[in-house]
């Protein structure tokens, strides 16, 4: 026989393309169109509804950038129409390769009630199946004129990202408003013809079944009278009957599909814009479960869930409604799909502990899957994080986008930090937006790394970002798919029925051990600085909120703002979104954090200085107060005291031809003309910790140009070219007190300015480093360098809980690969008998590199990331002044990284009051046992709680004093909820002992009163 195949798949695709599809609509007319165009912001529809509308029609332009139009369409069913399927079809100028990315609309009928969204892969709205003749037709559209950002030449910096810049051009133009004939047998035909090609073309040229549904659809092309589709359509799909109805593989793979749709909660757009992004796609898939009972649909978030709540009631009503019979599946137990490299230890929580709060208290629903399918790495943190919010399985999919290495498994045991696994699954897809393509599915069975193991995979369906979630085509694909020979087998499914039967089949699975590191977007640890010390500060500042508020609702019984610190933790929380934290959105959403930053910092520090000066009593004298976890200069951790006068050896300063020596009991620092550090000698260890030939303090500037995704890659050729800035313009040495000396650095390259201030404190084993940059570079990075002689082969970092070991060498790989990493407030390198730690205040990018020593031997070099200046998708990234703040610990062991970490980010308060000391509410006699958090109970209990972790990577037994009377003590999940985990204390004055494994979290619950001792 002949080789035909390319030309019957030539003829399949353009009759399907030309012929079929077009005749699944054979009849349309036109309807009556009228616009309002809102001014400014979204309006509510009943004010939209109201409004006065003027006539348009198909072809006219609308939207501005960021612009909401309302179109009223109206019309009348022909009579000849009785009894047919009929729908409006409305398409707004849609480009059906944007899904998601572009102008998309919510549909109400005329009295408010929401029908579902209109999206380019889903453009018509329901008349009637069968209709009536005469039949009178009232829609109405929300359509928002979101721009294309990310358009076909992706990476194009842009001011339409904001609209403060954006242009008053519209962006669309209607291209068609009518009513139509929807042909089911055509429309079937259109699905049969689609899954065949689509698992024909991924079968060998082999393999006999290819060439059978090569046969089989030719033939079915023969059965169409091109001249009449829908009366011959029925013919065409009998010649497919035997291909559909052929039973698949005993061992052919198995795909749970569960709808989805993956929305960021804010990236390409503004928070608001989410707003109606979700409630558009909840309408459609709660639209599509009235006819696909079987259909089931997963939804993370619950801060989506909670916009749809408040700003659409009526669609939260449909929501509940299909959570109620299951087919609408909350997943995640998380306030929104945060990132996970950057968050603080208790935000972290707090994120399990608002998202499992909000699915229990909406709907009773204790959620089991953690759903992070699009954050940009991992936290070693998080499997121990998962455990103790009573989850079970974790979902995510963005580790086949690393760039290097391919992750070698798709279902395996995560084990983190502390050694806790959990039952880890990677959809072997390669998508979390799938269309249940033949393509995808045949990729899925390939790809999938465990086979002769485990036959299962997950695939996540359905348009996201606004593309509207999954369509009727897709569940019609899922359906012939479900047994069908020559593919995988497809069930529609919620997660956890694929997490049981995946953990069931595989409980030997592989184990990884520590974080999943993308090699991927490394750049945005430090992309949108703002974005990231207003997270820091805010986290930070809510720590010393409820410290102070919970110490003064105990010894004062002062009321405790419950609700003020539920919704602020909100705020921070959803700006944790791994867009907004990460630094990869438009102007326009880190415009706004910066405000909500700032609104936040004053209303917590309104609650701090409420509770202090509370504390602190009436008077005159000046009370320290110190948040941190540690006692600082006699000040006691989570305390107050009245320090007295400074009676210790003055910092020494002495400057000879332009070299400033500065000294104290514990270092001498030597700083050049040009504000560089060429010498610390450690006086106790009579060391030199600046590498031999070496200066510290450089700020280094590489040009910053990723092959794409701008503010989220940074390549490797990046460190190819480097400028040191060695010009200074003025180094001066300031001295105001005894206690400390300070040299003013001030430097300018390009068109930015730095000024530097170098600090030494009498007692102190720190260089403390203030780095003001008046920034206004383009693609250009800022690093801020330390070559220390300390020889390692690995630098310990701190995470949420802890700190992870990266290596400083490349010795493969996956060790050169991570020539970028995140820390949070600490990085140390050491050798057994001798350390060096660079604490800070706000970043969190780091490379740790070692070079060869002069005289013989290894160096390592420490760099912070302070600046990055990408183009896209913020044109203006970083631009204007930033300050950070870093510590340099010389002779420091871990604890005394922990230590400056938590020091430098929990500076001391001091409040005028009446003199007497203020006593901790809690104390540890371990200093490798933190407090990480002080609170009152979610549930208004009025019970203490208080959260704490090993952090030094020791076993450790440490005694807790309380300064309260306490009857009992018990620990609980991140809820603060007693479970199978639960242990009692036995409380001995006021106290109890408990033991930790390295790395241990344990969250404590102490009641205060007979009334809230019992479960909670």
């Amino acid at each position: 026989m002949h080789d035909d195949h390319k030309l019957i798949e030539g003829r399949i695709e353009r009759v399907l393309r030309e012929r079929i599809r077009p005749a699944v609509y054979p009849d349309s007319v036109g309807v009556d169109l009228a616009v309002w165009h809102a001014p400014g912001e979204p309006v509510p529809a009943a004010e939209a509804l109201a409004a006065d509308y003027q006539p348009t029609s198909v072809g006219a332009q609308w939207g501005p950038a960021w612009g909401t139009s309302w179109f009223r369409l109206t019309g009348t069913v022909p009579a000849e129409w009785a009894g047919l399927a009929v729908e409006l079809v409305f398409d707004l100028g849609f480009d059906d390769k944007m899904t998601g990315f572009q102008c998309e609309g919510l549909a109400y009928r005329a009295d408010g009630s929401p029908v579902k969204g209109l999206n380019p892969r889903n453009t018509w709205l329901p008349v009637g199946d069968p209709a009536q003749g005469g039949q009178e037709v009232v829609y109405y559209l929300e359509a928002a004129a979101n721009p294309v950002l990310l358009d076909y030449i992706p990476f194009q910096p842009t001011q339409q990202g904001d609209r403060l810049t954006s242009s008053e051009e519209p962006l669309y133009r209607i291209a068609r408003a009518d009513l139509a004939v929807f042909d089911h047998q055509v429309w079937q035909l259109v699905q049969d013809i689609e899954v065949l090609y689509q698992l024909m073309l991924e079968l060998p040229l082999t393999e006999a079944r290819r060439w059978e549904l090569l046969r089989a659809l030719d033939r079915a092309i023969d059965a169409v009278d091109l001249q009449d589709v829908g009366g011959t359509a029925s013919a065409a799909r009998a010649e497919l009957v035997d291909m559909l109805s052929r039973p698949a593989h005993t061992s052919a793979h198995q795909v749970s599909a569960i709808g989805h749709a993956h929305i960021d909660s804010a990236w390409l757009w503004p928070l608001r814009e989410t707003v109606r992004k979700v409630a558009r796609t909840a309408s459609n898939v709660t639209n599509l479960m009235d006819e696909h009972p079987g259909f089931h649909f997963a939804m993370s978030q619950a801060q989506q869930l909670a916009w749809i709540e408040e700003h659409h009631p009526k669609v939260f009503a449909r929501v509940k409604e299909k959570i109620d019979t299951g087919q609408f599946v909350p997943v995640g137990g998380m306030w929104v799909e945060s990132d996970t490299n950057m968050p603080g230890a208790e935000a972290m929580a707090r994120q399990f502990t608002h998202g499992k709060n909000y699915f229990r208290s909406r709907f009773g629903i204790e959620t089991n899957e953690v759903w992070l399918p699009d954050s940009f790495g991992y936290t070693a943190a998080l499997p121990q994080l998962v455990r103790l919010s009573a989850s079970r399985w974790f979902l995510t999919q963005k580790i086949s986008w690393n760039q290097t290495n391919k992750f070698p498994h798709h279902t395996f045991w995560w084990e983190g930090l502390d050694g806790t696994r959990i039952f880890t699954h990677f959809p072997p897809a390669d998508t979390y937006n799938s269309e249940l393509s033949g393509k995808e599915l045949a990729h899925a069975a390939r790809n999938y790394q465990e086979k002769g193991k485990a036959t299962r995979s997950l695939v996540p369906f359905g348009w996201g970002d606004g593309g509207g979630g999954p369509t009727r085509e897709m569940l019609a694909r899922a359906a012939r798919l479900a047994d069908l020979e020559g593919s995988t087998r497809v069930t529609v499914e919620p997660p956890a029925e694929f997490f049981r039967k995946a953990e069931q089949e595989y409980p030997d699975a592989p184990v990884w051990v520590g974080e999943l590191y993308l090699e991927f977007h490394r750049g945005t640890y430090t992309s949108q600085a703002k974005t990231k010390q207003g997270n820091r500060r805010s986290e930070h500042l809510l720590r010393e909120a409820e410290l102070w508020a919970a110490t003064a609702a105990v010894r004062l019984g002062a009321d405790y703002p419950y609700e003020r610190l539920d919704r602020l933790w909100k705020l921070v929380l959803t700006n944790q979104f791994h867009d907004i934290l990460p630094g990869s959105s438009i102007a326009w959403v880190h415009r706004e954090a910066e405000e909500t930053y700032a609104a936040v910092a004053d209303e917590l520090n309104e609650i701090i200085a409420v509770a202090q000066q509370g504390l602190a009593g009436t008077g005159d004298a000046p009370l320290v107060f110190n948040a941190a976890p540690h006692a600082h200069a006699e000040v006691p951790a989570a305390g107050a005291l009245t320090r007295g006068e400074f009676a210790g050896r003055p910092v020494s300063v002495s400057t000879v031809d332009g070299v400033t020596v500065l000294g104290n009991e514990f270092l001498s620092v030597t700083v050049d003309a040009d504000g560089l550090i060429s010498s610390i000698h450690d006086l106790a260890a009579d060391r030199e910790v600046i590498a031999p030939g070496a200066r510290a303090n450089l700020l280094q500037l590489h040009p910053d140009f990723p092959n794409m995704w701008d503010a989220w890659d940074v390549d490797s050729f990046y460190r190819n070219k480097v400028t040191d800035l060695t010009e200074a313009e003025l180094v001066s040495v300031e001295t105001g007190s005894p206690e400390l000396a300070t040299l003013r650095i001030q430097r300018s390259f390009s068109a930015s300015t730095v000024t530097q201030l170098l600090t030494l404190r009498a007692g102190s084993r720190c260089v403390e480093i203030d780095t003001e940059v008046d920034w206004h570079e383009t693609e250009k990075f800022l690093k801020l360098s330390f070559p220390v002689d300390v020889r390692s082969d690995r630098v310990a970092a701190e995470t949420q809980f802890g700190h992870v070991y990266r290596p400083t060498h490349t010795n493969t790989s996956w060790d050169a690969a991570k020539f970028e990493i995140c820390a949070h407030r600490w990085v140390h390198l050491g050798e057994p008998d001798y350390g060096v730690a660079l604490a800070n205040d706000s970043t969190y990018g780091h490379d740790i590199s070692r070079a060869a020593r002069a005289g013989g031997g290894t160096v390592s070099v420490i760099r912070a990331s302070l600046l990055r200046a990408p183009r896209f998708p913020d044109p203006e990234t970083d631009h204007g002044v930033h300050r950070f703040r870093h510590a340099l610990v010389l002779g420091a062991d871990k604890a005394d990284a922990v230590r400056a970490g938590y020091r430098i980010n929990l500076p001391e308060r001091v409040v005028s009051g009446a003199g007497e000391q203020v006593e901790p509410i809690v104390t540890v006699d371990n200093p490798g046992v933190v407090v990480e958090s002080v609170k009152l109970a979610d549930d208004q209990s009025g019970d203490l709680v208080l959260r704490l972790y090993e952090a030094l990577g020791c076993r450790a037994r440490a005694r807790l004093s309380v300064g309260a009377e306490i009857t009992a003590a018990y620990s609980t999940d991140l809820l603060e909820r007693r479970w199978d985990d639960t242990t009692e204390y036995e409380v001995t004055g006021n106290g109890f002992e408990l033991s930790l494994r390295p790395f241990e979290i344990v969250t404590v619950r102490l009641p205060r009163n007979p009334a809230s001792q019992g479960d909670h």
